[in-house]
């Protein structure tokens, strides 16, 4: 063996050699050394020594080639750049790969900068998975000085299943001025033992900052069994959320980040790492929601008591979602919400609780979702506005009051008290950019230290009207003492010392900083004393008060664990009944029940075109190769439709903006799953049960009602355009696209800037050709004022069936309901009965014989069969309702969709043979005795309207009045925010006059506005009857009509069915004397319409 391996030596000596001219950066060489395999064992197994085995010989070759290695060049190959070594060999050989010893030689000549230059090599070999069967793999990697941050990243990202533990060394000089840019990389051996059941192959990521010898040494470990090795790990997904733009989310997921050693500490608050898109970059802003997966530890023994739940062991894996703040993208924040079970809400300090805040903890708290809060940007507080500390806590006080009064708003009483309390460390403050955070609960543990105290009493000392006076030394809840007036304990032994640091600061006072540090026992290194103004400030605040503790802290002893959270979450997520398989596994979370999994969304692969599929395990456990039922929203249990029976190609674990293979998922954790993405459209429910029921959809906040068309300008790129437009549906949670009559390919968003986004993903990446864009339109509803005047009357094609139907408005509360998810079709019938006549004075007969809803089987119009002892009429109800969902998706006046309308089937007369009754004859019918119902009902256009809430100081105020009266808004609530020179204006504005109102608002107020809007409510659009040409209502009609490519004129009721009058209720409907017949043959003009006749009796 020995001499084998110095032959392989030689050769592979030789061979670098002559390579050594090519300045080649990487080289890789594979060996299939089969017979050698059985005689060798692991390559850490200590039994066997480096200098007698292959992988010794290796270990050579690695040295001697960086030593023959020339200056190399920094920039990295794209696809290993893209991809890391691990993911490659996996691949490639069916073995995870493993990192092994290799040293760096020293004596390497200088740099031409001068500085120092290594080449360093990463050895990666793999570990037999089965006897005989190994291949030994060597990727060679020499760096440069300024090796690839995204490679060095997704080598640490990516380890997760490699076992290894990684050292990165570099002088502490460089550490607040680079990323990563390791001039020395050791890989440290590391033994690998047997695998057992109580032993994870992963302990998560940890971190030790050490200064030694002028170095800091980062140490990562990671891989993945901790995600099964339950016992000792508790799993704790989250969503990190909040309500308005610009509040510091992903800053403050930069200082997790940072923890994990991905970042290094001064690019952390600016790197944006969960920003993976180059848009989201360039304009500041979260577009889309981003998952990785962090690792915490709690040393403190005391600190496990303080969870509620219960716990094993100290490590916990917490699931982190960055999602987007602005309201455009909300659909991204409810995808987010519905895999997880806890939310950290951040708030401004400075501008407050904003317009979304409301939209979506209402969503959260409907999701049963435990939020806690984080007041961010406090140095701004100190530095811009310089605030005393009465007034800052006063504006930290009406900040959690706000986000209070929503909670208990909203609250499900399932949940308990939810609210979020400084004093029981639910409320955490702090600057995500400068990556610093406290709670209340750090100062009060370190100050029941410090006096011999209970800490939960100091706690709730810390917080409130509580004073300590320090001359009788207690603590009283009264602020004067002889005369004096006392410092509240908030400000006086937690601001206070903050404060300080900030004035000794910001005015060089260099001898009280020094003493500051001294007694708050912070070290600084030689090059950090020389630091001024806010790096130094940024220095000593991230090491008095490290945002990742704070956090991590919180969310771990705060959050629920799935184990915890499925309880109570169950009933609210399974669409059947509570006591089947499905159900028990969700609400147990178990891993080893019926796979329950719900897809929440589609995030683009780097292979054009498919999609990896979103979600969360609720229960049992997902693997490669698993065969599951593929549910889609529509799917009804012992149907076959919207079903799909299918393997699961691979699982992955999401990582910021890398992925990472992994084998198996058990139940609380997030995944991500290839193969899925061609059998379901958005979101839908994978499971191994034949008797599950879906998990529900998940409702919007936010509704598509911006619309723009489009069109390609080189006509052959036409078939390019309908898969990008697929592709495009299947990307965005929210976003729509439909091609109306003309032919046309429209595309409706949230909003102006979502829709900007969806377009220019369009062009760019799921079409790929250039597109010809029109100007922006509103998304209409139709609707109906009153009951239909007469009764509507259609015959069939073959005259042997007639249909009679009447409509009325639903009502706005009703539809709201049903919008919201509190009615829906797949409720009890009793159930919902009973709700509809207790809560909305519903007759309980007619609200038991709701046949369905529409459009889409979800929308908010109803139909009521009002019939009595009529023949056949059952074997009609699907080919009505075929008619009813068609009708409510395309109204008369302007092929719009309907909303807030009741029809009421009066009866029906059918041919006794079932052969003339069919859906050829009754679904086109149906169809027009609904449309001819609604023109009977006072027809109306509904418009969608924003509420708009603008930050302006007071002396700009005057323009923004004039503006919003321009465009048809009215202000109704206008509010100064305490302790600053900002107002807050609230008014609504309909979204038809909402394009390009920020520019002008910005024009008006001189750049001091800022609007944010969210969708608020559909209202009726003022003016006059939309059937009249003449008024406004009319002529958005009659523009509608001539984009849609139909007739400018609105149909008459008589040419789409018999109208009879209005039956007196006390007689019969039967006989009917007068009727009117159709008189046009071409209406309703549609060439989809292949049952409706073209001619009538």
């Amino acid at each position: 063996m020995q001499q084998l391996a110095a032959t392989f030596f030689s050769f592979a000596s030789a061979f670098l050699n002559l390579l050594k001219p090519l300045n080649s950066g990487v080289l890789c060489m594979t060996w299939l050394l089969h017979p050698l395999v059985s005689s060798v064992g692991r390559p850490s197994d200590p039994a066997i020594s480096p200098q007698s085995t292959p992988a010794g010989a290796i270990t050579a070759i690695a040295s001697i080639a960086v030593v023959a290695a020339p200056a190399v060049p920094a920039v990295m190959p794209s696809h290993l750049a893209k991809r890391s070594a691990a993911a490659w060999w996996s691949d490639q050989c069916g073995a995870p790969a493993y990192l092994s010893s290799v040293s760096s030689p020293s004596g390497l000549p200088p740099s031409p900068a001068g500085r120092n230059r290594t080449s360093p090599a990463i050895l990666f070999s793999a570990r037999e998975t089965e006897k005989n069967s190994l291949l030994f793999f060597l990727l060679l990697l020499f760096l440069s000085s300024s090796p690839t941050p995204a490679l060095v990243s997704s080598l640490i990202t990516t380890t997760h299943r490699l076992s290894p533990v990684l050292r990165v060394s570099y002088p502490s000089t460089l550490l607040d001025q680079v990323e990563l840019s390791s001039i020395l990389i050791n890989i440290k051996p590391q033994s690998h033992p047997p695998l057992t059941e109580k032993t994870p192959r992963l302990e998560g990521i940890s971190l030790q900052n050490s200064r030694q010898d002028g170095q800091a040494t980062l140490l990562m470990r990671f891989g993945m069994e901790q995600l099964h090795h339950r016992g000792g790990m508790q799993l704790i997904p989250e969503d990190r959320k909040e309500v308005e733009v610009d509040h510091g989310k992903s800053t403050l997921t930069d200082s997790l980040v940072q923890r994990a050693g991905i970042i290094s500490a001064a690019k952390a608050g600016e790197a944006r790492f969960t920003d993976t898109r180059q848009d989201e970059q360039d304009r500041c802003i979260t577009i889309k929601s981003t998952a990785i997966s962090l690792y915490a530890k709690l040393v403190d023994e005391d600190d496990l008591k303080d969870i509620p739940q219960k716990v094993e062991g100290n490590e916990f894996l917490i699931n982190l979602i960055d999602s987007p703040g602005h309201v455009d993208f909300s659909s991204e924040v409810t995808a987010a919400l519905r895999v997880t079970d806890g939310a950290l809400v951040v708030v401004d300090c400075v501008s407050g609780v904003c317009v979304q805040t409301e939209t979506v903890l209402r969503q959260a708290l409907s999701e049963r979702i435990k939020p806690v809060c984080i007041i961010n940007k406090v140095d701004r507080a100190l530095l811009e506005l310089q605030v005393s500390k009465e007034d800052l806590y006063q504006s930290f006080s009406r900040t959690v009051e706000s986000v209070n009064v929503i909670i208990s708003t909203y609250l499900d009483k399932a949940l308990g008290d939810v609210q979020v309390y400084p004093e029981k460390g639910t409320v955490a403050f702090g600057s995500g950019l400068h990556g610093w955070a406290f709670t209340i609960r750090q100062f009060a543990v370190k100050y029941a230290k410090k006096f011999g105290v209970d800490r939960n009493k100091m706690m709730d000392r810390l917080w409130g009207d509580n004073y300590f006076n320090p001359k009788t030394k207690k603590w009283t809840k009264n602020s004067e003492y002889e005369g004096k007036t006392l410092e509240r304990s908030f400000n006086q032994f937690i601001l206070d010392p903050i404060f300080k640091i900030f004035n000794a600061i910001t005015h060089s006072k260099k001898e009280e900083i020094a003493t500051l540090v001294e007694k708050l026992e912070i070290k600084l290194t030689s090059d950090e004393r020389d630091l001024e103004g806010k790096p130094l400030l940024k220095v000593i605040m991230r090491k008095f008060l490290p945002a990742a503790d704070a956090l991590l802290e919180m969310m771990v002893l705060n959050l629920p664990s799935p184990v915890t959270a499925q309880k109570y979450r169950a009933e609210t997520l399974y669409e059947g009944p509570t006591d089947d398989e499905a159900c028990i596994g969700v609400r147990d979370c178990d891993p080893k029940g019926p796979l329950m999994l719900y897809v929440s969304k589609m995030v683009p692969t780097s292979d054009k075109g498919r999609f990896y599929a979103f979600g969360r395990v609720f229960s049992g456990t997902v693997r490669s190769g698993l065969k599951v039922r593929i549910q889609g929203p529509n799917y009804t249990p012992g149907k076959k439709d919207d079903l799909f029976i299918k393997a699961i190609q691979r699982t992955i674990l999401m990582m910021g903006r890398f992925v990472e293979p992994i084998e198996d998922v058990p139940a609380g954790n997030i995944v991500g799953l290839v193969g899925v993405d061609q059998f379901l459209l958005k979101s839908g429910t994978l499971t191994t049960s034949e008797t599950a029921h879906n998990l529900k959809v998940m409702k919007f906040s936010v509704s598509p009602v911006v619309q723009r068309s489009v069109e390609v300008k080189n006509a052959n790129d036409l078939p390019k355009l309908v898969e990008g437009l697929k592709r495009l549906s299947k990307s965005d949670p929210c976003v729509l696209t439909m091609i109306n009559e003309s032919g046309e390919h429209v595309v409706a968003g949230a909003g102006e800037l979502h829709l900007e986004i969806c377009l220019k993903d369009l062009e760019e990446d799921h079409a790929g050709v250039p597109l010809r864009i029109s100007d922006p339109v509103v998304a209409y509803r139709e609707t109906v004022g009153s009951e239909s005047s007469m009764v509507a009357l259609s015959k069939s094609q073959n005259k042997h069936n007639r249909l009679y139907v009447t409509a009325q408005p639903l009502g706005e509360e009703v539809s709201l309901a049903i919008e919201a998810g509190k009615i829906s079709p797949r409720d009890d019938i009793k159930t919902r009965a009973r709700l509809l006549a207790d809560e909305y004075e519903w007759d309980v007969t007619d609200a038991r014989k709701i046949w369905c809803f529409g459009p889409d089987t979800s929308g908010a119009n109803v139909l009521v069969d009002q019939t009595k002892a009529v023949q056949y009429l059952n074997e009609i109800k699907d080919s009505f309702v075929s008619g009813f969902q068609w009708a409510t998706r395309e109204g008369p006046v302007a092929e719009e969709p309907m909303r807030a309308i009741r029809f009421n089937i009066q009866d029906v007369t059918l041919h006794p043979d079932a052969i003339h009754r069919g859906g050829g004859q009754i679904i086109g019918t149906a169809r027009r005795v609904l449309l001819a119902a609604t023109l009977l009902a006072d027809p109306g256009i509904l418009e969608p309207v924003f509420l708009v809430e603008i930050q302006v100081p007071e002396q700009a105020m005057g323009g923004i009045y004039g503006v919003l009266t321009r465009r048809r808004g009215h202000v109704f609530a206008e509010e100064q925010r305490p302790g600053t020179p900002l107002f807050t204006i609230k008014a609504y504005l309909p979204v038809n006059e909402s394009f390009g109102f920020p520019a002008d608002l910005r024009s008006a107020t001189g750049g001091q506005a800022f609007p944010q809007s969210v969708f608020d409510h559909w209202q009726l659009l003022p003016g006059g009857s939309a059937l009249d040409p003449t008024t406004k209502p009319g002529q958005i009609v009659t523009e509608m009509r001539k984009r849609k490519g139909i007739k400018e004129n609105v149909p008459d009721y008589t040419n789409s069915a018999l109208v009879y009058l209005k039956h007196n209720a006390e007689k019969p409907m039967r006989p009917f004397s007068k009727y009117h017949f159709s008189n046009d043959p071409n209406w309703p003009a549609c060439a989809q319409e292949p049952f409706i006749p073209r001619r009538h009796a």
